[in-house]
């Protein structure tokens, strides 16, 4: 009952739409209680209709009065082309388009009533394309024509940019402009509507002329027949006015094909609970197509499943609701995935000024590093001149020491002044034992400033060690600071060991002074010998002063300290007159 009151508020909702229901719901009422053979109720009608705001305009409307009074109690037991037809008159006046169309009123309203059968469950009505396509097929198929599919697939996509589906009134229009019937007459289009409103809208699955066996007297009469879903009616002639009889079908009816008898060819026979019907087709073309659609109507009805066109209908719009289900919920999806695209945009913008934050802080964390480094490279270029100062004055020192050297061997081998040499050789002596302990202070203070050179890199490299524990943002670039910092460190590293390597070659330039000048004070003492020998000098060895005994590089008891004195004064005045 619930499919039949939709298929009755379509309708109605038609005639509902072209009526002053102010004046005219009355009348509609009137007429719908009339075609539905449902009892009239005037009281409540005039109870509803009263002129005051509880009318069909106000809250109350006409809806529930309709629901209640009318559609609740109808039954089934009523003419359903009347009914439509008495819905058509309502409304067609109103709506139907005034320009020619190439169908007649009578087709109209069978499109019409089509579209009220084919037409989505929701107001105001419409057709969606899909059901346009099928409808349209059907037309085509019945007028014998081929489908035009790439013509409807244009038509289809102009209208899907501009609405949802059409209307009634633009579904007469579209058939009746002949858009998609180009070389078919009237009456051609005329029939295949009617074939289809046969087939949709009366349950019409065959019909046709065929020769019927008599029960009492066995004679073969034509007669048209019409199978329904649950029933095949015969009648005197396709025009439907003198019905002679019913055949009712349920799931225990069968039907077998019989052979050819009494001349008569293409038989088939239909087996009921009470009676069996003999039927002669034209052909056996004929005969086959009758038995196949009345096996199949047996078998929807031992299913229990409604005619195929209503079954194809509901899958149509199963699948269509799937769709637009599927369609809404990757319409949903996508929302969430927008927002969470928004949610995620606002996240990397707030990372992205987290980045330039961290970025503006790293460029100052570096500007200070830079300016840090500066401040190194300078004290290191200030040591490094130092060291350099430092190199240039020992080598000073060492090309004077050279130069004395030289003047003091000079010295040794002028024999005509033994004593003057020898003085000077003593003298050249002690200057040297200076330089020595000169070239030993400077030593260690080479060796003081490599220390500190040491802990000011073990200094570095704590802060390198220190740098490199920074947060995991600067890591990178902490990294390659320290390799930086590292190579720095071995240019150090190199210098030092450069450093270490002239300090050992003072220190062999020092042992080599050294042994020169032990090998100077041997020639000396030699020389000494020489001279004390040639002026005969040579004391015997005596035993001596118990006076403290003075040590020099000849050693104990050398000389006396009156002699050393003596000896002083005379290299002073030597000295000061060489000055």
């Amino acid at each position: 009952m619930v499919g039949l009151k939709e298929e009755l508020l379509k309708s109605i909702w038609h005639a509902f739409t072209a009526l002053d229901l102010d004046r005219s719901g009355k009348v509609l009422s009137h007429n719908l209680c009339t075609v539905l053979n449902v009892p009239h109720d005037p009281v409540a009608l005039e109870e509803h209709f009263r002129d005051d705001d509880e009318g069909p305009v106000s809250n109350q409307g006409y809806m529930p009065y309709l629901n209640k009074f009318i559609l609740e109690k109808v039954q089934g037991n009523f003419d359903k082309v009347e009914f439509n037809r008495m819905c058509w008159t309502l409304c067609a006046k109103k709506n139907l388009s005034k320009s020619p169309l190439l169908i007649s009123d009578e087709d109209a309203f069978k499109v019409w009533v089509i579209f009220n059968f084919l037409s989505e469950d929701k107001y105001p009505l419409i057709i969606v394309p899909e059901e346009i396509e099928y409808l349209l097929k059907k037309l085509t198929e019945a007028m014998g024509a081929g489908w035009q599919q790439e013509q409807f697939d244009h038509y289809k996509i102009a209208l899907n940019t501009s609405r949802e589906g059409l209307s009634a009134w633009e579904l007469i229009e579209l058939v009746g402009s002949g858009q998609f019937s180009k070389g078919m007459d009237r009456q051609t289009v005329s029939m295949a509507i009617n074939e289809v409103f046969n087939e949709l809208i009366l349950d019409v699955l065959k019909q046709g002329y065929m020769l019927k066996k008599g029960h009492k007297r066995k004679n073969w009469t034509e007669r048209w027949f019409v199978l329904k879903p649950n029933i095949i009616s015969y009648y005197v002639s396709e025009d439907l006015k003198d019905k002679k009889g019913d055949i009712i079908l349920d799931g225990n009816c069968c039907v077998e094909a019989l052979p050819d008898k009494d001349g008569k060819k293409c038989l088939f026979l239909i087996k009921c609970l009470d009676k069996s019907f003999e039927i002669s087709a034209s052909d056996k073309k004929k005969k086959q197509e009758w038995i196949q659609a009345i096996q199949t109507t047996v078998s929807l009805l031992r299913a229990g499943s409604p005619p195929p066109h209503k079954e194809a209908r509901q899958k149509r719009k199963e699948l269509r609701q799937k769709l637009l289900a599927e369609q809404e919920e990757l319409e949903r999806q996508m929302k969430e995935l927008q927002t969470a695209n928004e949610n995620k945009q606002k996240e990397l913008e707030t990372v992205r000024k987290q980045l330039e934050a961290a970025a503006a802080r790293a460029a100052e964390e570096e500007k200070k590093r830079l300016q840090t480094q500066v401040e190194l490279q300078d004290r290191f270029s200030l040591e490094l001149e130092r060291e350099k100062m430092v190199r240039q004055k020992m080598e000073e020192q060492v090309a004077q020491k050279s130069s004395e050297l030289e003047q003091y061997l000079q010295r040794v081998r002028e024999l005509e002044e033994m004593y003057k040499q020898l003085q000077e050789a003593l003298e050249d002596e002690k200057q040297a034992r200076q330089d020595e302990e000169t070239v030993r202070k400077l030593q260690a203070r080479l060796l003081e400033e490599e220390s500190a050179k040491r802990a000011e890199l073990e200094k570095w490299h704590l802060q390198q060690q220190q740098t490199i524990q920074m947060t995991e943002a600067e890591k990178q670039e902490l990294e390659n600071q320290r390799l930086i910092k590292e190579q720095a460190l071995q240019v150090a590293m190199q210098q030092l060991e450069q450093l270490e390597l002239e300090r050992k070659e003072a220190l062999e330039q020092y042992e080599e002074v050294k042994k020169k000048l032990e090998m100077a004070a041997n020639n000396t003492k030699s020389w000494k010998d020489k001279v004390a020998h040639h002026e005969g000098l040579i004391r015997l060895i005596e035993p001596g002063s118990k006076n403290p005994h003075l040590i020099t590089n000849w050693g104990p008891a050398a000389f006396t300290e009156a002699e050393l004195e003596q000896r002083q004064k005379s290299w002073k005045g030597k000295k000061t007159t060489s000055e």
